[in-house]
This record gives structure tokens, sequence and C-alpha cells, in this order.
């Protein structure tokens, strides 16, 4: 005769996720959603931000390479400085860097007293 047990809620909430994961795995390919301890920890390569606090504030030691870095924050914060720091300094280590204008605020005279290469800059003005 076969037990017919009843789940508590958080052994139906884990049998929920299990399946859900299983789904994911079979839709979208094994270890698309994991969890971080499952998976060894990557020494992440990255690019110095000029500045020695915020390099040890941003946890990594700088801009991770190859990543999209979103600086935000309200007008006249300092946003496009920072953003143009961190250009010139993917420049001097031979990186490429692109630049989103959503604002509609680059100045390329700007940009180059700050040490970026405009001629070598990807920008777009959505």
């Amino acid at each position: 005769m076969a037990k017919n047990k009843e789940l508590s809620v958080e052994e139906q909430k884990r049998e929920a996720l299990k399946l859900t994961l299983a789904k994911l795995d079979k839709a979208y390919g094994k270890g698309t959603v994991r969890a971080l301890g499952d998976s060894p920890v990557e020494d992440v390569e990255v690019y110095s931000t000029g500045s020695i606090g915020l390099d040890a504030a941003l946890g990594v030691g700088g801009y991770p390479k190859g990543r999209v870095i979103e600086i935000y924050g309200p007008e006249s914060s300092g946003k496009t400085t920072l953003t143009l720091h961190a250009i010139a300094e993917v420049q001097k280590a031979k990186g490429t860097a692109a630049f989103i204008d959503a604002e509609h605020a680059f100045d390329p005279v700007y940009a180059q007293r700050l040490g970026v290469d405009v001629k070598n800059l990807l920008v777009t003005q959505p």
C-alpha cells in the first residue's frame, strides 16, 4: 500500500523550485540558473579606475573587463566625468570603450582634456 504523505508548505516550495530549475535546464542548458556556491569563484580581469579608493570600493579592483558598466545618478552629479575618466583608463590599457550618451551631453573637447582618445571612441546618442 502506497503512503500518501502530505508535504509541508516548505517541502512543496522546494519541489516546485526543483521542477522549475529542471525545466530551465532542459529549455536553456544545464547550469543556466544555479546557486553561486555551486560554481568556482573566478578571478575577474579589471581596468583600474585611476582612483585607489574607487578601485577598492568596487570590490574587484576596478571596472571588470568585457562587462557593460552603467553609471547613473542625479543631474550634475559627475556621471559624465567619471565615465570619461573610466574610458581614458581603458584606452590607456589598449582596450576599447563605448559611450552611450543618453543625455546628449557628450563634449569631445572636454573628453579629450580628460585623456580620452576621441578618434577611437565609439559613441551613440539614442
